[in-house]
């Protein structure tokens, strides 16, 4: 019996690749299939659909829980399981990496609508990690659409030449070269689209083959496919066409070629799901909902992050989130080395004036970094594992001139190199260099094996005779090319290596350029992304200011993924999701940069945390938060209802102060301006804009947060004293002359410091429920002194950690805001991005109107 179901089950499988699934229900029953053998189809398929949807990764927040009719792969498909079988030869593993690609892709897939649907216009967005394998996934997708009946395929790969290559060759080699009698290509390795006589060659009716186009985003290409699709529309009624839009964050938002574009091609496609795949969801997130556009309005998915990935996070530490205690975050690997800003200027012109006849000058740092590249080259031909090809990355400027100015110093540095390995003097500067490289970072920490300096000593010349100097840019020839044979080369530009293209075995990266945005910021680090065998090595040399903006970036990265899981299982909508998204503190810095200069951004602190991390540590400064401080002390104990002192444990709570007492500290206290979470006429009209509309915020607890009283104390009021607390600074090379940054100032359980009952084993949304019992609309502020030397502690392995060195004890300070019972308030105001005082190189979308295509 149960053989004979299956039997009925699979014919209804293939049924359900001609027809959506009500439809092929109904078709059953035509057949004369039982009432009661239906019903069990019915529920058999309803069962699988419902896994696929409840699938634990990857999250997705779906428009009014679309159909599912997508279950996953069968035995007849063809192009899913030729991608499986490349990616065993590879050496992927079944568990977890093949098994997590499956998932994610059938989850896509499943989200697209049925082929044979009458008419669809989809809209969906992927968010995923820079170099995380988001090609391969968008490659599954486009397998397991085609193996149910999708026909033509778009593939919108960046706006250069060099990304659009490399993904059509990927494409070639995944899904047409296993089955070449399947599919037909529209463009090739060497050549964009050009339009085809013949249309019906490719869309009619006896073609049974998927169609295949990898374009990049240009204006004068996609005009040409616009036109071309447009005069074979007579063939294009039953062509479900799925466009994968590849780095969607570039040129596809508002540009005011590209965007329009993109949706004339839809018009021309009455079948067709558009799909953006980015690293960085900032500006697709942005999109207005309502308006007639690019907006992910149907899906939005959050891919998880890989195994083994090296991401933000991984190389440049973070700030804890709210919830997450100091030593839960980690600082990040000791893989940075920091440039001096006195060097910036021998290796890219300081103003578009100096750039012609610019000679760069190779700077210390710049040498060791080559250096050592070359000695990870030979240490990894040593291990004979992972990646083949060996790359350097250098990328000072966006400007082609200052690309190849480099050719000439890089070259002479490479022939003296060469010619060195037999002078002792030289040999022994090499041994400092990768001994003191490899003390800092052990191999034993990857689970790698050490190479001694002799044994990397004897593959150094073959290293040095087969290393190329490539200047890769939209004006060179020469270009990286990994398809014929291992390569060692030293990149030098700009564009064209920092969207999407993959450079493959990149190990070190010297990096000075600046932007103005945060994700083309996140797009530039070409060093995140997978190192098999090599984890170990990776370096990359850039300037201390950029290593913060990493690690604030990773911050605002790790916060947005994490509010996106949270908004995906409390959201009924991607349209709802955008409002609440758009309204989140840490996206305020995003907008403004984007805009340049300035713009109108609104922020919400409902069930959010704000702490200080930066600090100025000259005397006057910090004096004037202490007399801050000490009269919010002083008022607080005058007007609070009740005053909790525990001396013994290092706290005191002033209940029910009125906010009056706390917005006019906001006003005196002074916050580091790198700190722009912490902006008090923000969180003052919050505050106020509370009492008025919500009745909330208008009474707080005031509390003070130390060591226990008696050794090391700071006194704010005769009769309220608490021990100093100890909170080293982040070390880096060249500091900014009086700042310091401590990166994380509150603990979990500080959140709960006015709560009462037994709070030690709570988790971040146990407090918050807890705070919602017993202080519903009341908001906390804690004060923190922290002592001015505050040496690290002796956990400091990597050393990432230096002395505060403060001329005055210094005073943190935490904000909690109860979490809203409703909709929660938005307060607006017209802020600045603060930008490096380098020079600021955004990129160049010139070619994306380009008649040289």
């Amino acid at each position: 019996m149960t053989d004979e179901f299956d039997k009925q089950y699979e014919t209804f499988t293939v049924i359900l690749d001609s027809f959506p699934p009500a439809e092929a229900v109904k078709r059953l029953e035509q057949f004369g299939v039982s009432p009661d053998v239906v019903q069990r189809i019915r529920e058999r398929h309803e069962q699988q659909t419902i896994q696929i949807k409840e699938l634990e990764e990857p999250r997705a927040v779906v428009l009014d829980n679309r159909d599912t009719w997508y279950t996953g792969p069968r035995a007849t498909d063809k192009c899913w399981p030729a991608i499986v079988d490349l990616l065993r030869k590879d050496g992927w593993p079944q568990d977890p990496a093949i098994g997590s690609l499956d998932d994610s892709s059938t989850r896509i897939t499943s989200l697209l609508n049925h082929p044979k649907e009458r008419g669809f216009s989809t809209r969906g967005l992927v968010v995923g990690h820079v170099q995380s394998g988001k090609t391969t996934n968008f490659t599954s997708v486009m397998a397991k659409a085609a193996d149910r009946g999708y026909k033509l395929f778009i593939v919108l790969a960046g706006i250069h030449n060099g990304l659009r290559r490399q993904t059509q060759a990927r494409l070639v080699q995944q899904l047409v070269t296993p089955n070449p009698a399947m599919w037909s290509q529209l463009t090739g390795l060497e050549k964009d689209f050009t339009p085809h006589e013949n249309p019906a060659s490719y869309f009619g009716k006896s073609n049974k083959t998927h169609v295949l186009c990898v374009v990049k985003k240009n204006a004068t290409v996609l005009r040409k496919l616009s036109r071309w699709l447009a005069e074979a529309s007579d063939y294009l009624g039953d062509c479900p066409a799925l466009i994968i839009d590849d780095e969607a964050d570039q040129a596809t938002v508002a540009t005011k070629s590209i965007n329009p574009l993109i949706l004339d091609i839809m018009s021309c496609l009455p079948k067709s799901a558009y799909v953006g795949y980015t690293a960085s969801p900032f500006a697709n997130l942005l999109i207005d909902p309502s308006a007639e556009d690019l907006y992910p309005k149907d899906f939005v998915v959050n891919l998880p992050k890989p195994h083994g990935h090296f991401g933000t996070e991984v190389l440049f530490g973070r700030y804890a989130l709210d919830g997450e205690a100091p030593d839960e975050v980690d600082d990040g690997h000791d893989m940075i080395r920091s440039v001096p800003d006195d060097d910036v200027s021998c290796v890219r012109p300081a103003t578009k004036a100096d750039v012609d006849g610019f000679e760069p000058v190779i700077t210390e740092t710049l040498r060791r970094a080559v250096e050592y590249f070359w000695m990870v080259t030979a240490a990894r031909r040593v291990r004979g594992t992972g990646n083949t090809h060996n790359t350097m990355l250098i990328h000072t400027s966006v400007n082609t001139s200052v690309h190849n100015s480099f050719k000439r110093p890089l070259r002479h540095l490479l022939d003296t190199a060469a010619q060195s390995l037999t002078d002792a003097d030289y040999v022994s500067q090499l041994r400092h260099l990768w001994e003191q490289e490899t003390e800092r970072v052990p191999a034993e920490d990857f689970g790698e094996e050490p190479v001694p300096f002799v044994e990397l000593m004897s593959e150094l010349p073959a290293v040095l005779q087969a290393c190329r100097i490539i200047m890769d840019n939209s004006s060179s020839e020469d270009r990286l090319d990994y398809e014929n044979g291992p390569v060692v080369a030293i990149a030098v530009g700009g564009n064209t290596l920092s969207r999407g293209l993959t450079l493959e075995g990149l190990s070190v990266s010297y990096f000075v350029r600046a932007v103005s945005a945060y994700d083309t910021l996140l797009q530039m680090g070409r060093w995140f992304g997978f190192r098999n065998g090599y984890a170990d090595l990776p370096r990359i040399w850039m300037t201390d200011e950029l290593a913060e903006w990493f690690r604030h970036l990773a911050t605002v990265e790790t916060e947005m993924r994490r509010d996106i899981d949270v908004y995906l299982t409390e959201d009924e909508t991607p349209l709802t999701f955008a409002v609440r998204l758009r309204t989140h503190p840490a996206l305020r810095v995003t907008a403004a940069a984007k805009m340049r200069d300035a713009v109108t951004a609104a922020s919400s602190y409902g069930g959010k945390r704000v702490q200080t991390h930066f600090f100025h540590t000259d005397r006057q400064w910090l004096l004037g938060n202490i007399e801050a401080a000490r009269t919010l002390v002083d008022a607080s104990l005058t007007r609070a209802v009740r005053h909790d002192a525990r001396p013994a444990e290092g706290r005191h709570v002033f209940r029910d102060v009125p906010h009056e007492v706390v917005t006019d500290f906001l006003t005196s206290y002074r916050f580091h301006e790198d700190s722009p979470e912490n902006d008090p006429d923000l969180i003052i009209g919050y505050i106020r804009k509370r009492i008025a509309t919500a009745g909330s915020l208008g009474r707080w607890n005031v509390a003070i947060i130390g060591n226990p009283a008696g050794e090391n104390d700071f006194t704010f009021i005769p009769g309220v004293a608490v021990g100093r607390n100890t909170r080293a600074r982040l070390a880096v090379s060249n500091p900014s002359p009086g700042t310091a940054d401590i990166k994380t100032l509150m603990s979990r359980r500080d959140a709960a410091v006015d709560l009462t009952g037994d709070t030690a084993k709570l988790t971040e949304k146990g407090i918050m429920d807890l705070r919602r019992v017993q202080a519903p609309d009341t908001g906390l502020l804690v004060l923190y002194p922290i002592d001015k030397v505050s040496e690290p502690s002796q956990s400091n392995k990597k050393n990432l950690r230096a002395p505060l060195d403060a001329e005055e004890h210094v005073i943190g300070v935490g904000l909690v805001f109860p979490a809203p019972w409703g909709e929660d308030s938005a307060v607006e105001k017209y802020v600045s991005a603060k930008l490096p005082d380098l020079s600021i190189e955004d990129e160049d979308f010139s070619l994306l109107d380009s008649e040289d295509v």
